[in-house]
């Protein structure tokens, strides 16, 4: 297997030399649309082989096979004329695969179109490009023996995007994911929807946990491939987010290029509704124009956290379960904000919140909590768990992030709930105005305690300094 990570990084100063590409962003999305069409490349020939008559929907001559995989294919102008050229009769890549459709396997053709109406070719030597086709050449996606591959990779790309600032919204870290979808427990046939899925971290360890736990037999897998959806906005998150799904053998992803806002709140039925939610909706993120008024009046705001908790209300099922990450800025404060808490506590059992610290979406600094809640009966008390850093550790960083391991006590704690130094428990009917940002009582008395040791300490020290102070005094006198 190659070094993936060198891998991306030859490819990241590969891209640096080339005039068209301007920061992380494009060179991301460059990478993306790449990367896609040689994996669904890859997986087309696994599906030629393994079943009759499978025939790719991307045409010959555009299949990655034919023009990518020989590294010492078209380079130079005749690449680029390849990807963009716009003329009648001799159409390129990107001119092909947005208008193509098949009649044979009208999903997989829409997947396509989808990637390439979001994406561009940004780079404007054909002779970089080239040398970057060859890097990616180096990665063989089809080596099932490593499973470990598809994570290193975005891995990779994940942090960079996180690094590249304000894409940090894309990256929760893989320990929350993994947590929240362990502790929300999605079965085999349960309808899983992240409607804020990003590049799929929360579907792909949905699929992992299903299959892990509760797929046994061909047709369980059948039912896994047909029960995972995801909605996403923003076109880099997208291509990288339904590529992570090809990786995760979901043969036909339910991935969508949408805006989740933008659905019409009165129109979701039951045909709509799903038994699992896990999302880390976007917080702070502008949203469209007029977006909030697909809500009702009474929950109509600009912050785009909120209007997802009132969405994914609407999404759920009776009894059905969800997990979201959500700021501090959600769980407080007056107005609309208030009403939106109110609902969910109404129209839910808000049963379980963890308080994270406030670097764990490094480099965002955001104090975050991950709430639990299933539809259907309203909310009598809800338990609070602290999760704090490791001894010895200040903050969460990019060489130290948040570790799995580190939940272990939560986990042992859940089934068997107690109150401690980091879980407390709060009636609904003790809340103000339905406040959720609710401080841990416990550490604040352990708090006041070492404080009160601490003075009395320092007190005690001064006391003997004074008195050896005396002491030297007396004996100059004498």
């Amino acid at each position: 297997m190659a070094n993936v990570s060198a891998v991306i990084s030859s490819i990241r100063n590969i891209m640096r030399q080339d005039r068209g590409i301007s920061g992380d962003a494009q060179r991301l999305e460059q990478l993306g649309w790449m990367m896609f069409l040689k994996i669904i490349d890859d997986k087309d020939q696994e599906l030629e082989v393994i079943k009759d008559k499978y025939v790719s929907v991307i045409p010959k001559k555009y299949q990655w096979r034919n023009w990518a995989a020989n590294p010492e294919g078209i380079t130079g102008d005749e690449l680029l004329q390849f990807i963009d050229s716009n003329e009648a009769k001799n159409k390129g890549l990107f001119a092909t695969l947005r208008n193509i459709n098949s009649t044979d396997n009208p999903k997989r053709a829409m997947i396509v179109k989808e990637v390439f109406d979001g994406s561009n070719n940004y780079m404007k030597s054909g002779y970089e490009m080239r040398k970057v086709i060859n890097k990616l050449n180096e990665i063989d996606f089809t080596k099932s023996e490593d499973k470990h591959i598809f994570g290193t990779i975005y891995e990779s790309i994940l942090q960079e995007l996180r690094d590249a600032g304000n894409k940090g919204e894309y990256y929760t870290p893989r320990a929350v994911t993994q947590l929240m979808t362990q502790m929300t427990d999605p079965k085999l046939g349960n309808k899983v929807l992240d409607p804020a899925a990003g590049t799929g971290g929360f579907l792909t360890a949905a699929i992992d946990h299903v299959r892990g736990n509760y797929v046994k037999t061909v047709k369980d897998e059948t039912t896994l491939q047909n029960s995972i959806t995801g909605w996403e906005l923003k076109p880099v998150a997208y291509v990288l987010g339904l590529t992570n799904l090809i990786l995760h053998e979901i043969d036909i992803p339910d991935y969508h290029y949408i805006d989740s806002l933008k659905k019409e709140y009165n129109s979701i039925g039951k045909k709509d509704q799903v038994d699992v939610i896990l999302a880390n909706p976007p917080f702070g993120a502008s949203i469209a124009d007029g977006v909030e008024t697909n809500f009702p009046a009474t929950y109509r705001c600009k912050e785009s956290a909120d209007l997802f908790v009132i969405l994914m209300l609407q999404l759920l099922k009776p009894f059905g379960k969800c997990a979201i990450v959500l700021p501090d800025g959600s769980i407080t404060g007056d107005g609309v904000k208030a009403r939106i808490r109110e609902k969910l506590l109404t129209d839910c059992n808000l049963h379980t919140i963890v308080r994270l610290p406030q670097s764990t979406f490094f480099p965002a600094a955001v104090s975050t909590n991950l709430l639990f809640f299933e539809k259907g009966e309203p909310t009598k008390e809800i338990w609070y768990y602290e999760h704090r850093l490791p001894e010895g550790q200040k903050s969460y960083s990019k060489t130290k992030p948040i570790q799995f391991d580190e939940f272990k006590p939560l986990i042992k704690w859940w089934n068997n709930r107690k109150n401690s130094d980091v879980a407390w428990k709060v009636k609904v009917k003790d809340l103000n105005n339905w406040d959720l940002d609710i401080k841990n009582p416990n550490s604040i008395v352990e708090e006041i305690e070492t404080t009160t040791v601490e003075v009395i300490a320092d007190l005690k020290k001064s006391i003997d300094k004074s008195k050896i102070m005396l002491e030297e005094i007396e004996g100059l006198l004498e």
